[in-house]
């Protein structure tokens, strides 16, 4: 039982961060200007912020650490909440964090994906 919950948490963990992206990616259109600054603004947060995970919060991060992964996450989640609350509305801004929350609140307590229960 809880390896299967463990493992439907990691879909929507990853589901998330690709929303996230998503949601950087919107915001950078939406901060940008003339056509040339929204286009490279919608592609560079995006790309900042997978670098970023990729680097410090991945599974098989560059440069893993516990630090890094929280500050990276909370980089990221919290700017794509911080979006959604400045582009849609606050109240999915905070739906977003609450479910980001939950999500990362479910992964501290669920075995890790990938390990047998004994």
């Amino acid at each position: 039982m809880a390896t299967g919950l463990a493992w439907t948490n990691a879909a929507l963990s990853f589901l998330l961060e690709l929303a996230a992206l998503a949601v950087l990616a919107r915001g950078g259109w939406r901060l940008g200007g003339d056509g040339v600054l929204r286009v490279a603004a919608a592609v560079a947060l995006p790309v900042l912020a997978a670098v970023l995970w990729g680097a410090f919060a991945a599974p098989h991060a560059a440069y893993p650490s516990a630090a890094g992964r929280l500050v990276v996450q909370a980089v990221v989640f919290g700017g794509a909440a911080v979006v959604l609350a400045w582009a849609a509305s606050p109240r999915w801004g905070v739906a977003f964090l609450a479910l980001v929350v939950a999500n990362l609140v479910l992964a501290a307590l669920l075995p890790q994906v990938g390990t047998t229960l004994a």
